[in-house]
């Protein structure tokens, strides 16, 4: 287990490098400069601009400064607000955007796990064609769209719930159900797909024949393994949840890190557009890594063995 552990930490490791060097040089790619609004006609202010922000270094020296920002953890300051510094933004902005991804996925899960569960029990039945209706149109409509369609129904029309900012329980419903829509249905799928699967199996049917109620042959013994597909796409599913969250929140001016990183873009603003890439890659291959150990938990029968001719 421990060798497992290193191999996956070294791995990790790789990964973010790999992410991080891409990162560095695409921006770098991009015709203009982050001063291209604010040039003026005094070469100097120009320079000096550039000096700063270590712009003016060739581009293997400014790799190497980024290298070590990674290292230290120090993304130093944003280019359009010298004020602020890369990590007191990912400070301020991304416990706001976990919070609404950790909902997000906490609501898909339960919900999707549910609907799917009742559509196995039901195969065929009404709430099997409504289920798995539910899910393709969950599939099919992008959670952009369906947030459009909520502020202008939910919120301007009918006013039932604030249209935007997060300062209240209230103002997560629609972007919590925007965003979970999709993974929702996934989940439905999946677990529905599985259940049937697992339903048929010797071990459910000696379950049954020892007279165990069904409440208990599902709960216990069905739905673990049913699960297991659902722990596989997590870590992706995550991912997207998480990286999805910067349209949602620009579409509903929450205050997380999307408002950010999408202006950051426009801007060509660099230590933002790679410090939040960099920080994301890290929490999101983290929790890939996660989703491994959970497996061994779903599942007792996945055990890490020394392969032949392993040293």
């Amino acid at each position: 287990m421990v060798l497992y552990i290193l191999k996956r930490f070294f791995m990790m490791i790789v990964t973010i490098l790999i992410i991080a060097t891409l990162t560095f040089f695409l921006m770098h790619k991009i015709p203009g400069s982050p001063f291209d609004e604010e040039r003026t006609s005094n070469p100097a202010i120009q320079e000096n601009l550039e000096r700063f922000y270590k712009l003016d270094q060739p581009v293997s020296v400014q790799y190497v400064h980024y290298l070590k920002s990674i290292a230290t953890f120090d993304f130093g300051p944003s280019i359009k607000k010298p004020n602020e510094t890369v990590n007191s933004l990912l400070a301020r902005g991304f416990p706001i955007s976990l919070e609404l991804g950790l909902v997000t996925i906490l609501v898909a899960i339960i919900s999707g796990v549910i609907l799917g569960t009742f559509a196995a029990l039901r195969h065929n039945g009404i709430i099997d064609y409504l289920a798995m209706t539910f899910a393709v149109i969950g599939i099919s409509v992008p959670n952009f769209v369906l947030a459009t369609l909520l502020i202008q129904k939910v919120a301007v029309d009918w006013q039932l719930l604030p249209p935007a900012t997060w300062s209240s329980p209230l103002h997560m419903i629609l972007p919590t159900f925007a965003l979970a829509t999709g993974p929702t249905a996934i989940i439905a799928r999946l677990t529905r797909s599985s259940m049937l699967e697992v339903l048929t199996q010797d071990y459910i049917k000696m379950a049954r024949a020892k007279g165990l109620s069904p409440f208990r042959i599902v709960t216990r013994h069905a739905l673990r393994n049913a699960l297991m597909p659902v722990v596989t796409i997590m870590g992706t599913m995550l991912a997207g949840i998480l990286t999805g969250t910067f349209v949602i929140e620009k579409i509903f001016a929450i205050p997380g890190m999307g408002k950010y990183f999408v202006d950051s873009i426009n801007n060509r603003d660099y230590p933002v557009i790679m410090g939040t890439t960099v920080f994301y890659s890290a929490f999101l291959v983290f929790m890939l890594f996660l989703v491994d150990i959970v497996y061994g938990f779903l599942d007792p029968r996945i055990k890490l063995h020394k392969k032949e001719g392993d040293v």
